[in-house]
């Protein structure tokens, strides 16, 4: 596959992989859901309004100004799989719908970095599991001890613990740790 659209060579998002998220312009305006591609965020709401996901099934209206993706996720793999397919068709080298309407195009396609991106999903709660060995004697040693680190039910069975969604925040979020 090649997009029309220019993808620097170490871009972590050719025409292959297109991320959802959630951003909203530098200065103002409303958060929206967007997709990427190389150095551009596709505007997934102003997609929609020009009626380009109209063979989608089962997206419903507005899905994409929701601050979060969390309405979008619900809607499962095979919407997801189905808006991405529709991208890729848009973004195709051989395929004009925004390739030649560049009115469209530059509303559609906008500098990523012209977005500050947000928190992508409502985080309402978690759990969390003991990945590793490691992990679980590290954090046991914090409570217990290195000579009591690892309990014995580790190894038998997933251990997890229940996770504070206040802790979870955007890449590059200052955090101040208790000392």
């Amino acid at each position: 596959m090649k997009s029309f659209v220019p993808v620097p060579e170490e871009s972590h998002f050719p025409i292959q992989n297109l991320p959802f998220g959630v951003g909203v312009p530098k200065g103002g305006d409303r958060p929206r859901i967007l997709s990427r591609i190389g150095d551009f965020a596709i505007d997934l709401m102003q997609l929609y309004r020009e009626g380009r996901f109209g063979m989608v099934r089962g997206l419903p209206e507005g899905v994409f100004t929701r601050g979060a993706l969390n309405d979008f996720m619900a809607l499962g793999r095979p919407v997801w799989r189905e808006v991405r397919e529709t991208l890729i068709g848009l973004l195709s080298a051989d395929e004009g719908t925004l390739r030649d309407d560049r009115a469209l195009r530059d509303r559609v396609l906008v500098p990523a970095d012209e977005y500050e991106m947000l928190l992508p999903a409502r985080i309402g709660d978690y759990t969390d599991f003991y990945s590793s060995r490691e992990h679980a004697t590290n954090v046991g040693t914090m409570f217990r001890g290195a000579e009591n680190a690892l309990m014995p039910n580790w190894l038998h069975l997933p251990v997890a613990y229940h996770g504070r969604a206040s802790s979870v925040v955007v890449s590059g979020t200052p955090i101040r740790r208790p000392s």
